[in-house]
This record gives structure tokens, C-alpha cells and sequence, in this order.
């Protein structure tokens, strides 16, 4: 059993990662297999509720009041497509992502565009001084009329100053970095980083004011430490990009006044994370002619189309195992295209190195990708250009056939708005009206859309026969 500390409490181990509890130390969390991760941690024991004194009885569905929650609006066009159409009043928003991918750059944007508002904002920082703060702010162009700074980590100290100065907006940058004093464990930990989100969520609530938390990822991309955090907030929010990228990509994925799965795309630059109002021109605005192993296709993010490049290359491989690398796309999907295309479309990729990559740095989970993705590498593969008037979207099944995707109608006319004239679509989902200046090539095999979407010769060796 778990060793005892001080008087109703006791000590057990805790995962970093995903909270799971036990009464030994482990090397290996059996849970989500990370090494080493957990640590040594005082639980205080539960004090009895008292029933009689509960406020909140059970009621009955058809007498529960509905309310209409409050927004405030952002003069953000692109945040506010992700959070639903602006912050809800007493909401918790998470914001993650890789470190110096932009959290803190955004967040100070937002803060200064409500303080311009007229609103009263405080923005918390554990991990920089008030000095480093404004000179970032200087570089973006804030002035910080109503937008007061506030560097401590305490957070009984932050709630009595929150208290004081009644804001519109709180911004804790990051929620790793601030502790509770009664808590034996460090800052960071999951057990401090879950009671401190608690706490403000207490606060936040009754109060009626919206506070955004920055949260750092994993490696793997999760919300480092307190995974549990995702279940706790209202909203949660993912900077995506590239590190030498200039495209981010703002992604929600957990949204309780909102749709999910909606994107904002933003542009790094000197004066911070600038909105790109047209995101598929900017994605394609640096392809060019007849590029081999490059492929458009209109992706669909939340319920924004988006046209993206796809790249691939093949090349033969130096060692005995060829390799696959997906950088945008997941990895899974490479595989099941490259098997399809070896065994229904006679590509011979067993001895090729093939490498995808979606460019900006846009990251595509949909199957709708799959016959951009295929072309990409039949394209290399035989060393012949696909059509640079042409678009291509669909899922590609085991069997070689294409499957229809949702709302075909929207892609395509996106692809019409930059000047595209064909669009490859499967057989069983062509039956739609698409734009005058763009046409419709559906097909219903993989092997006839490779013959159909590629165009002119070969400019080298072959490096598979013609299926």
C-alpha cells in the first residue's frame, strides 16, 4: 500500500501523462506506455459532503430554463471561426502546441484586441518577466491601455488580484507554471496542474468572464502532463505549423458552444500571427506549371474546403526495406495507397523510398485525400506530370475502386473560384451541379484515374511499367 503522509492523506504514484494511479512506482505506464513518468505524489483523503446541505436538487428536464450564452465577439476573424463565433462568457479555453509555435503571440494579440474594446484584460505569465513581455508587445504593436500584467505563479495570489481588478478576460500563460502553495507536489505535476484549473474554473464560472490557459504538448502532440485537462475546460485549441514554416493553422477539437474540427489559418510574421483570408490561394501560391509528383486536392477542414499541394517522391532504395515517410499525412493512409497501387495498379514500389508531404505545413486526416495522395506517387513514379488544370478528391478502397466523399458540391467549387477546369471525382458521387468553369471527370478505379490524371511523356527512365 501507498506509505502514509500527513493525517488523512496518503502517498501513491501518478502518471504524467494520463493520470493513471498506482500503489508502487512503475517504470512503464500500463496505460499509455510511456517510461518513467510517474511520480510521487500526496493525496489528500475526501471530506464527507454534506447531503442536507446540497443547493442543486435533481430537476426535472421539461422545467429546466434555457439560456442563451453571452459571446464576445473578436475583431479576429479567423479565432472566431474556431471558437464558434467568439468567447462565451465563464468559459475555459485551452490553447496547446509545440514550444515557440506562437501560444503566447496569439494570446497576447487577442488580449490587446479585447483591452481596444474596452474591456479589462490580465494576462498572467509564470514563465516570463513583465520586461520580456513588453518588448514582444512593442514588436506587435500593443499599446496596453486596459491590459494589465501580472508575473506570479502563486495562484491564491492570482485569484485575490482577479478578485480586485474584475476583468473581462484572464490569460494564465502557462497553466504548468503556477502551483498551489497547499499542495505538496511541484508545479507542472499532474495533480497541481488539474486543482489549479479547478480553481479558475470555480472562479471563472460565477464571475462570468472567459480565461484562456496555454498548455505545452508532448512529443506525440498531446497536452503535456495533465491529459485530463481536455475533459475539464469548455474548449480546446491546437497551434499547429511547421517550425520553419510561416503558416500556422489554429485547430479545434473540442468545443462545447461550437462545432468542432474548424481551423483557423494564420501567417507568422514581424507584427505577430497575421489572418490569411484566403487560405487555398496561399497553400498553392508557390506551385508551379507541370510539377512532377505534385497533386491539388480540396480538402475539407471543419466546414471550410481548402486546396492543398500534395507531393511525392519516389526513389529507388539504397537498403534492403524500402521506406515510407509521411510528413502532413497519416501514415496509415500512405501505406494502404502504396499497397493498392502495387497490387490493383501494377505500380512496382516494393524496392522505391517514397516520400508525401502536404506543403505549409497543413496537416490532412480525411480519406478524401487518398486519390490526390496516389497520383502524387504514380506521378513520380512513372516520371510524367499530372494535369496542372486538375484537382483530384476521393477514397481509395482495398479493391482499387474509388468511394465518394461529403459534400463533393463545396470542394469543388472552391477549386472553380482559383481557376481549376477539371476535377477527378468518383463514379458514385459525380451526380452533383458544379460551377460552368470547371468539369467533372468521375472514375471509378484507381487505375483509370491514374491514366486519366496524368498528362505528356516521360521526361527519364522509366521507374515502373505501364499499367
Amino acid at each position: 500500500m501507498g506509505k502514509s503522509g500527513k493525517p488523512g492523506s496518503r502517498t501513491v504514484f501518478v502518471c504524467q501523462q494520463c493520470g493513471k494511479e498506482s500503489l508502487k512506482w512503475l517504470g512503464r505506464c500500463p496505460n499509455c506506455q510511456e517510461w518513467n513518468s510517474f511520480v510521487e505524489t500526496t493525496v489528500k483523503a475526501a471530506t464527507p459532503t454534506n447531503i442536507s446541505a446540497l443547493e442543486n436538487p435533481p430537476q426535472e428536464l421539461s422545467q429546466v430554463a434555457t439560456k442563451i450564452s453571452d459571446r464576445i465577439p473578436l475583431p479576429l476573424a479567423e479565432f472566431n471561426r474556431v471558437l464558434g463565433g467568439g468567447l462565451v462568457s465563464g468559459s475555459m479555453v485551452l490553447i496547446g502546441g509545440d514550444p515557440g509555435i506562437g501560444k503566447s503571440t496569439i494570446l497576447l494579440q487577442v488580449s490587446a484586441l479585447v483591452a481596444q474594446a474596452g474591456g479589462k484584460v490580465i494576462y498572467v505569465s509564470g514563465e516570463e518577466t513583465l520586461s520580456q513581455i513588453r518588448l514582444r508587445a512593442e514588436r506587435l504593436g500593443v499599446s496596453g491601455e486596459r491590459l494589465y500584467l501580472l508575473a506570479e505563479t502563486d495562484l491564491d495570489v492570482i485569484l485575490s488580484h482577479l478578485e480586485q481588478l474584475a476583468p473581462s478576460l484572464v490569460v494564465i500563460d502557462s497553466i504548468q507554471a503556477v502551483y498551489l502553495p497547499e499542495l505538496d507536489s511541484a508545479a507542472g505535476s499532474i495533480g497541481q496542474v488539474r486543482e489549479c484549473t479547478l480553481r479558475l474554473m470555480h472562479w471563472a464560472k460565477p464571475n462570468a468572464v472567459p480565461v484562456f490557459i496555454a498548455g505545452h504538448v508532448t512529443k506525440d502532440g498531446a497536452i503535456a502532463g495533465p491529459r485530463v485537462l481536455e475533459h475539464i475546460v469548455d474548449v480546446v485549441l491546437y497551434l499547429e505549423g511547421e517550425p520553419f514554416s510561416a503558416y500556422r493553422v489554429l485547430r479545434g477539437v473540442k468545443n462545447r458552444f461550437g462545432s468542432t474540427n474548424e481551423v483557423g489559418v494564420f501567417e507568422m510574421k514581424e507584427q505577430g500571427l497575421i489572418e490569411v483570408g484566403n487560405p487555398s490561394k496561399a497553400f498553392l501560391s508557390q506551385r508551379w506549371g507541370e510539377a512532377i509528383g505534385s497533386t491539388v486536392v480540396p480538402t475539407l477542414e471543419g466546414s471550410r474546403p481548402l486546396l492543398v499541394e500534395i507531393q511525392a517522391l519516389t526513389t529507388p532504395t539504397a537498403f534492403g526495406l524500402p521506406r515510407r515517410t509521411a510528413n502532413g499525412v497519416d501514415f496509415g493512409r500512405l501505406l494502404l495507397i502504396t499497397a493498392v497501387l502495387t497490387k490493383r495498379a501494377g505500380l512496382r514500389l516494393g524496392n522505391q523510398d517514397i516520400i508525401a508531404n502536404v506543403t505549409g505545413g497543413l496537416r490532412i486526416g480525411e480519406p478524401a485525400a487518398d486519390l490526390g495522395i496516389a497520383l502524387a506517387i504514380a506521378s513520380s513514379a512513372r516520371d510524367v506530370a499530372v494535369d496542372p488544370q486538375l484537382v483530384a478528391v476521393g477514397e481509395v478502397g482495398l479493391s482499387g475502386e474509388l468511394r465518394a466523399v461529403s459534400q463533393l458540391d463545396r470542394r469543388v467549387a472552391e477549386a472553380a473560384r482559383l481557376g481549376f477546369e477539371r476535377c477527378l471525382v468518383p463514379k458514385t458521387g459525380a451526380r452533383i451541379s458544379a460551377p460552368k468553369n470547371i468539369k467533372l471527370v468521375p472514375v471509378s478505379t484507381l487505375r483509370e484515374a491514374i491514366r486519366v490524371g496524368l498528362v505528356g511523356k516521360r521526361t527519364g527512365e522509366a521507374k515502373s511499367p505501364n499499367t
